[in-house]
């Protein structure tokens, strides 16, 4: 992924280096579900480069992780967080439309994630960057908590043709399986 800026926003690929920020994030945005340490760190090591970050003034601002489905045609927003100090100034948007380029690059034709059922900001944030729902997952949460399934469909650049191979078939490794718990706090 290409490093882009929107005013003091910059998005890019998440490195080794970003790990004590977006572990530590991780950690305040869902207590109790969240994905470790160790994991983020194979995923900030993986040739695909699953994790993007957002950053503002050089801090950690937000990250999405972005699973590849294997043999199919979907990418599924893993987990994505934003910093509440940096909320509502476009990092949930921005981390959402780099997470879409990233499904795309990879041929994917459609995003999907879930969030918490009570979640109205990320709830609202998903709806207005066009995620739809399409169904509900109860029980989800290590609290109970139901949630809400969403999915965007993505279209290819006009012109842009599918090789009907899906990036892992092209030497990416795979995602190790994880129930995924995706929040927004912007």
């Amino acid at each position: 992924m290409e490093q882009w800026r929107r005013g003091g926003l910059v998005v890019r690929d998440a490195g080794i280096q970003d790990l004590d920020a977006i572990a530590s994030l991780e950690r305040a945005s869902f207590p109790e579900d969240q994905v470790s340490r160790r994991s983020f760190a194979w995923h900030l090591r993986a040739p695909h480069r699953p994790v993007i970050a957002a950053t503002i003034a050089g801090q950690i601002a937000g990250y999405v992780l972005v699973a590849l489905s294997k043999g199919g045609h979907t990418a599924r927003i893993y987990t994505l967080a934003v910093d509440p100090r940096f909320a509502r100034r476009g990092v949930g948007s921005a981390l959402l439309a780099a997470a879409e380029k990233y499904a795309l690059r990879h041929e994917r034709e459609a995003l999907t994630l879930e969030v918490r059922y009570d979640n109205a900001p990320a709830i609202a944030l998903y709806e207005r960057c066009g995620f739809r729902p399409f169904g509900e997952h109860e029980d989800y949460y290590a609290d109970g908590a139901t949630a809400l399934r969403y999915k965007k469909k993505l279209a290819l650049a006009p012109g842009a043709k599918r090789t009907g191979k899906p990036a892992e078939k092209q030497g990416e490794p795979r995602m190790p399986p994880r129930v995924a718990f995706t929040r927004e706090n912007s």
